[in-house]
């Protein structure tokens, strides 16, 4: 079988393969000036714009700057203040205390308030949004002894660390006078937002574009300097790249061009195209099994389905090289969390065999085992293309593989919501701490139909009982040596399977200055971004 989209790489640095630019490229060479319109480019569309309760890149790259967050992440990856001023914890980890910035309003004109923070907490993060669920479970409540004052209380102590950086995604406001006494999810601000950031809502015209615009009462004087941002769904990738090259478009991040146009564009010097910008966000290619089925609930299954994939084969041979293996949850730049390793179960079509035999699914007469039903969720070419590669590498070894092709909110209903799937191919994103966005997936209890979190009938009370131990260790050094637990456990069962560890790639025209300076900066709000 050949499954090779083989392109030859050989003249191509080993930097340039990496995405890694030196960090001046993307320095400002001029003083900011004001004025112009900043076009981005979408390659799919989620249709909810309130990253209060669904937390993903693919909202934040039009949310952020329209909704902000209490804190963010500065250019060297520390916590830097946004709508928190400041913040304290008390000794026993059981409250934090944020101290709001003064003198913020709503794009509506109402002022922001401890009212609003608290409501966000108790309502939207610990009961609806896809990470903040399992974070804020021992959220018991948030006090407001003044307007700008907002404490949380914990039964269980919540690691200062663990919060902040949970915060730069999970910590977005939206007005409470906007929600409150309404079905959250079914509000008409969440395709029409209403935030404090530098840029006001417009318009949204369902798969044609978003549009916002400069807010003149921003609390960070005399910015933003962009006048307005169109974001453009542009889902045909060839037109995508074709509106790079031609202006019509001057941003494309999170991979939303071809891998074959990235590698074209990073020889255009009309482009700066690289990882910088995206250091943060480290994301894995997963592999997601429903439990539910009966073949996929036996580890022996699970484990002959990662012995029967060459990973390293698709990184070099589809991702242009762009990535490796990941050895397990925890992605290799995580330095506080990291515990090495290797990836237990390496490709070998002969050990997945026996595996199959060893649990009972023999191959028939016609060669097959049994049959698979498998549903990508398009954040990428990659992932339809993985899944492809998944349902040829698993025809070797006996097991037929139907791929559903869905569009992106389709797919997420269709796993998160319907459970309606074997497999399921996607992207995973790491964020700085394993209890922010990745325990969640393997952790029981999530709400049914919250994206990205463990609705795949797997259910592990030592696990279960690992993560919360994990997430309220205050010690850092204890904090490590359990999580390096929780690696070993998840890739023994393989509840779940990360398969490559990758770094996004940005597409930005030249003219873009101040970009790329933060280390999530696509998801960022650009309010120092000047053309």
């Amino acid at each position: 079988m050949n499954l090779s989209r083989r392109t030859l790489l050989a003249s191509v640095s080993a930097a340039a393969l990496a995405g890694v630019l030196p960090k001046g490229v993307f320095a400002a060479e001029s003083t900011p000036t004001k004025g112009g319109v900043l076009t981005v480019q979408l390659g799919a569309e989620q249709r909810i714009l309130n990253p209060a309760i669904r937390a993903s890149t693919s909202v934040f790259i039009v949310t952020g700057k329209i909704v902000e967050a209490l804190v963010d992440l500065g250019e060297d990856g520390s916590i830097v203040p946004v709508l928190a001023e400041s913040w304290e914890a008390a000794p026993d980890g059981k409250s934090v205390t944020f101290k709001l910035r003064e003198g913020v309003t709503w794009h509506d004109g109402k002022p922001l308030t401890s009212a609003d923070v608290q409501y966000n907490a108790m309502q939207l993060w610990k009961k609806y949004q896809n990470y903040g669920t399992q974070l804020q479970l021992y959220l018991d409540a948030v006090d407001t002894p003044d307007d700008r004052t907002a404490i949380f209380r914990y039964s269980r102590p919540m690691p200062l660390d663990l919060l902040l950086r949970a915060m730069v995604d999970l910590g977005y406001l939206v007005p409470r006078h906007l929600y409150e006494g309404t079905n959250p999810l079914d509000n008409p601000a969440n395709t029409a937002p209403i935030g404090t950031g530098p840029f006001k809502f417009v318009e949204y015209q369902r798969g044609q574009y978003i549009i916002a615009e400069r807010n003149p009462n921003y609390w960070r004087k005399d910015q933003p300097y962009v006048d307005r941002i169109a974001w453009r769904f542009i889902t045909d990738k060839s037109a995508a790249a074709a509106a790079m090259e031609t202006g019509a478009v001057q941003l494309s991040a999170y991979n939303q061009l071809s891998l074959a146009d990235l590698d074209r564009l990073k020889k255009d010097p009309r482009f700066s195209v690289g990882t910088r910008g995206n250091e943060a966000n480290p994301f894995n290619n997963t592999v997601e099994f429903n439990h539910r089925r009966k073949e996929l609930a036996d580890v022996r299954v699970r484990r002959a389905i990662a012995h029967a994939i060459d990973v390293e084969f698709f990184i070099e041979n589809f991702l242009y090289g762009n990535g490796k293996v990941a050895t397990g949850p925890i992605p290799s730049v995580s330095k506080a969390f990291y515990p090495g390793g290797t990836f237990p179960y390496p490709f070998d079509r002969k050990k997945a065999e026996a595996l199959l035999d060893e649990a009972g699914y023999k191959r028939g007469a016609d060669g097959n085992r049994f049959t698979l039903r498998l549903v990508p969720v398009q954040n990428a070419e990659d992932v339809p293309l993985f899944g492809t590669y998944i349902q040829q590498s698993l025809a070797e070894v006996g097991i037929k593989v139907d791929v559903v092709q869905l569009d992106n909110a389709g797919a997420l209903a269709t796993i998160y919501k319907e459970w309606n799937f074997d497999l399921a191919t996607g992207w995973h994103q790491y964020r700085g701490d394993p209890a922010v966005s990745t325990t969640v997936w393997f952790r029981s209890g999530s709400p049914k139909g919250a994206p990205w979190t463990n609705q795949f009938g797997y259910k592990s009370e030592a696990l279960d009982k690992l993560i919360d131990e994990a997430a309220s260790e205050i010690d850092p050094v204890k904090r490590k040596a359990l999580y390096a637990k929780f690696v070993q456990m998840v890739n023994e069962e393989l509840p779940v399977w990360f398969a490559t560890e990758r770094l996004f790639t940005t597409a930005a025209s030249v003219k873009l200055q101040n970009d790329n300076n933060t280390p999530r900066w696509p998801s960022s709000s650009w309010h120092d971004l000047y053309l």
